[in-house]
């Protein structure tokens, strides 16, 4: 287990590096760049060792695994990590998520929106929400269609209960990074756009976007949220 906290500490350090390097390309100032590492089916120990190495917000797409991951993490002070949820959520789910997730990054429906409003509502707690854009427009993926996302934006802004931080988007895979560039930009002027129209300051403070593959381009274009996992830990288990 040591050795490998060394590793997964080294391949921080890389992506740190990378990350920065990007930045300064596009003309951005360093240290605007959050790392998620995205954590599913990777055990405690890859868990805590992210942890140790000190990036401090975990991505889960599975309510379940969250929340039994959160249950191993029991002893750390809670305050030391955020937990996102980026994966699909269905409505029956909702309530659990609310109770594991600092985050629910993955809002595309009127229905899940004011469903997580209602719950947060009653418990006297604010939640923060984004919206999942489905770039590529792709029917086997989550996500709002591009040209309803602002409107959508609009709508969940305006629900109680919910603080909507920003826009989360995947690129259709494509092996080569620069392929996921035009979806980036696309999502980056829509992000500009919601921003300039809520400038509430803790709206459309988070662009996330960008995976293990393709990052140094989302980070040219704009992200301030980087989801990790194969950069991290190698390639995944199939659970």
């Amino acid at each position: 287990m040591e050795s490998h906290g060394v590793g997964v500490a080294d391949a921080v350090a890389r992506l740190h590096e990378r990350v920065e390097a990007a930045s300064l390309r596009s003309g951005r100032p360093p240290g605007g760049v959050t790392l998620m590492a995205a954590v599913k089916t990777r055990s405690i120990q890859e868990i805590l060792s992210v942890l140790q190495a000190g990036i401090t917000t975990l991505g889960e797409n599975r309510v379940q695994e969250g929340l039994s991951h959160l249950e191993q993490l029991a002893d750390l002070p809670r305050s030391s990590f955020r937990l996102h949820f980026i994966g699909r959520l269905q409505t029956n789910k909702a309530k659990k998520a609310l109770q594991a997730f600092d985050s629910i990054d993955g809002v595309d429906s009127d229905r899940l929106a004011e469903t997580l409003s209602s719950l947060t509502e009653a418990s006297g707690r604010v939640r923060e929400v984004m919206l999942e854009v489905n770039l590529g427009e792709e029917s086997q993926k989550g996500g709002i269609e591009p040209g309803a996302a602002e409107a959508l934006a609009d709508r969940v802004y305006r629900l109680p209960g919910l603080t909507l931080t920003g826009l989360m988007g995947v690129s259709p895979y494509d092996p080569l990074p620069e392929a996921s560039r035009p979806f980036y930009r696309s999502l980056s002027a829509l992000f500009s756009r919601m921003r300039r129209a809520h400038p509430d300051p803790g709206a459309f403070r988070h662009l996330s976007m960008g995976m293990s593959h393709d990052f140094e381009v989302a980070v040219e274009e704009g992200a301030t949220l980087i989801r990790v996992g194969q950069a991290l830990f190698g390639p995944r288990r199939t659970p």
